[in-house]
């Protein structure tokens, strides 16, 4: 009997850049959420505690039960494929260009920008606006591209110390040397279907992890030295990061059935509802341990559905990319760097506006949407930019 190997995804898939640009485009509501909900964790903020303020909190907090772990999964998709081509040293040095620069110009640029309206406080303190430019703020929903940059390079150490692990075996052993082994390529697994089993184990082993990892970084830690908002959630995101690299590598895309797509989206929209009261009994100052297990359970079953359900919905029936959503696939990560800059200025031109929150959340991002994606072609269009954007 022989079994063929899954080779590492190359080319792109259509169906999993529509997914980056569902997710681009729930960055942009997740925010523009923040700006007007009963949770004010944003550049520029009117809370409202109304109804439609704390819908848009529930919204924001179901949010992150979910998306930014699948972000770190389809990241993770074509990384295999990306280092089997340039090499890790190569793929290392791309990585600290396309996600090292974005970063460090949205530190000394649009950073400060953002924070201006806190600077007549610090000027009132005797500050300098040299120490303020430096220092104000943080890097706000650039954690993502920071967090990324640090697995991307971690996978790449990875397989530079197996190749050379692998060289030096086939030095010690002349055969192995002569057939090959010792050329750093890494072997791929044969193609092995996904199975229920194997999603329960994924959910058991991010539920330990995650419940462990929060007896010392519980929900609402906040690292200021990095500006990572939500570290309690590092163990989703990394994880997910290496099941989107073991995906690409053993070809679970593919073997994925409609079946089990239908079942996981389903388990995950049901799964929403408890999640939220979960995070709820866990927040609690009087919090047991089974509270924060079962917080930890449920919001990574809600979190591992959505993932492989959406996954599956896109590959059935979203996979085309007609003209607009090669145009929106392209732009999706120059709108994730720029997007808070014109979600501040649309909401601050917005001020003066006096209707309900939950609708001026809805103007907010009907607006903000194209006019990300348009700033996003202009600026790709300037010399250069686009080799990193």
């Amino acid at each position: 009997m022989t079994t063929t190997a899954a080779r590492p995804m190359t080319a792109r898939l259509g169906y999993v850049d529509n997914l980056r640009i569902l997710l681009t485009v729930l960055v942009l509501a997740h925010h523009s959420a923040l700006t007007y909900g009963a949770l004010p964790m944003w550049y520029w903020a009117e809370p409202s505690e109304s109804l439609s303020g704390l819908a848009l909190m529930a919204f924001v907090v179901a949010n992150q039960l979910w998306f930014m772990g699948f972000f770190f999964l389809l990241s993770g998709l074509f990384v295999p494929g990306s280092v089997d081509r340039k090499g890790p040293g190569a793929f290392a040095r791309d990585r600290i260009v396309r996600l090292g620069i974005p970063l460090v110009v949205f530190w000394l640029v649009a950073r400060p920008v953002l924070s201006l309206p806190t600077w007549p406080a610090r000027q009132a303190q005797g500050e300098s606006f040299l120490t303020f430019w430096f220092t104000a703020g943080d890097p706000g929903p650039m954690w993502f591209v920071e967090v990324l940059l640090v697995v991307s390079l971690g996978y790449a150490a990875f397989r530079a110390l197996r190749a050379r692990s692998a060289a030096r075996r086939g030095v010690l052993s002349g055969a192995a040397g002569l057939s090959g082994a010792a050329d750093g390529v890494v072997r791929e697994a044969a193609a092995r279907p996904v199975t229920f089993r194997m999603v329960a184990g994924l959910v058991a082993a991010l539920t330990l992890v995650t419940f462990v990892w929060r007896l010392a970084v519980p929900l609402g830690t906040y690292w200021t030295g990095v500006g990572l908002p939500t570290p309690a959630y590092l163990p989703q995101y990394v994880l997910l990061f290496v099941v989107g690299l073991l995906a690409a590598r053993r070809g679970w895309l593919t073997t994925l059935t409609v079946r089990q797509g239908r079942v996981a989206l389903i388990v995950a929209i049901v799964g929403v509802g408890p999640a939220l009261g979960a995070s709820a009994l866990a927040s609690a100052p009087d919090a047991g341990v089974l509270a924060l297990v079962a917080q930890s359970l449920v919001e990574n079953v809600v979190a591992v559905g959505a993932a492989l359900g959406l996954l599956v919905l896109f590959r059935e029936r979203f996979s085309g990319q007609p003209a607009w959503a090669r145009f929106a696939a392209q732009h999706s990560f120059a709108v994730y760097v720029i997007h808070p800059l014109v979600l501040v200025g649309v909401a601050v031109l917005l001020s003066p506006l006096v209707v309900p929150a939950g609708l001026k959340f809805l103007v907010l991002l009907a607006l903000s949407v194209p006019l990300c994606w348009g700033a996003a072609y202009l600026l790709r269009r300037v010399p250069g930019v686009a080799r990193v954007l």
